[in-house]
């Protein structure tokens, strides 16, 4: 690494570890960590083409990502006809953590505090649940805790006065929103990074892409420190091939068909977690 190099590493690490949260919450004293390389402003743009025309997707040997296992957690999530369940949906940031980290130390940051935002929702369902058992005599009946979907969590919270709209708390509400504007960004990118070029045109670098995804969704929440180091790390993003690789396919048009599927059900699960976030006055939690 040349000294420019790792000038700008050893800047952007000293950002990102001051010990709070970076890139999802968008303060300073927000961190991100390192991950080993392994080989709203805006609504969701719609994919227009249907799951009729593509083929099953393909594991991937020797890869901890697969693209066929976020695929089938995402669509497990959606419950119900405006409800998202919380196990599938968190399942689904499980294997998103694991894109991020295939993508090098320097995109791979983030990945390491939306581990975070998991762990602190998945903490508070275990204590709920121990609650609830608690307060249950009779163990064949089935138990009930607040911390089975997304809109019985919100409804738990605000019952339990966990939820505060003045100032920041560790309330499974403010984790969510964090994590659903961040799950915005990833559906920008990943349908960004299936599109074709036009014709006479060359395809865009995912870098590029990255970046210009950013700055129209998470970068709105962020200061201009925090957006000026997450677009440092972009420019260590890996070339397209490397993402052909990621998702198994050989071709921009493989690639195309996988990330379309994968875009729609984000896009199943962002809508109804933004519906859900709207009506309870959560869109803009501190």
């Amino acid at each position: 690494m040349t000294f420019p190099s790792l000038f700008l590493f050893k800047m952007i690490y000293s950002l990102i570890t001051h010990p709070v949260s970076l890139i999802v919450d968008g303060n300073l004293e927000d961190h991100w960590n390192t991950c080993p390389k392994v080989s709203s402003v805006l609504s969701l743009v719609r994919v227009n083409s249907s799951d009729d025309d593509v083929a099953p997707l393909r594991v991937c040997p020797g890869m901890r990502f697969q693209v066929a296992d976020l695929l089938a957690h995402l669509q497990a999530a959606p419950v119900s006809t405006n409800d998202v369940l919380l196990k599938p949906y968190l399942a689904s940031w499980d294997e998103l953590i694991k894109f991020l980290e295939a993508l090098g130390p320097m995109v791979g940051l983030i990945s390491q505090e939306i581990e975070s935002k998991t762990a602190i929702i998945r903490d508070l369902a275990q204590k709920a649940e121990k609650e609830a058992e608690k307060k249950i005599k009779d163990r064949k009946r089935k138990l009930s805790f607040g911390y089975t979907s997304i809109r019985s969590m919100i409804k738990w919270e605000l019952e339990n006065g966990l939820v505060d709209f003045h100032k920041q708390t560790n309330s499974g509400c403010r984790t969510l929103l964090r994590l659903h504007r961040a799950l915005l960004w990833l559906q920008n990118f990943l349908q960004e990074l299936g599109k074709d070029a036009s014709e006479g045109e060359r395809l865009r670098s995912p870098s590029d892409l990255c970046k210009e995804t950013y700055q129209r969704t998470l970068a709105h929440h962020h200061n201009w420190w925090v957006r000026k180091a997450a677009e440092l790390a972009f420019l260590a993003m890996p070339e397209r091939p490397y993402f052909y690789q990621l998702v198994c396919v050989e071709t921009q048009s493989e690639a195309a068909v996988v990330l379309n599927r994968v875009v729609r059900a984000i896009e199943e699960v962002y809508e109804r977690n933004e519906v859900t976030l709207q009506e309870h006055g959560m869109l803009d939690l501190p």
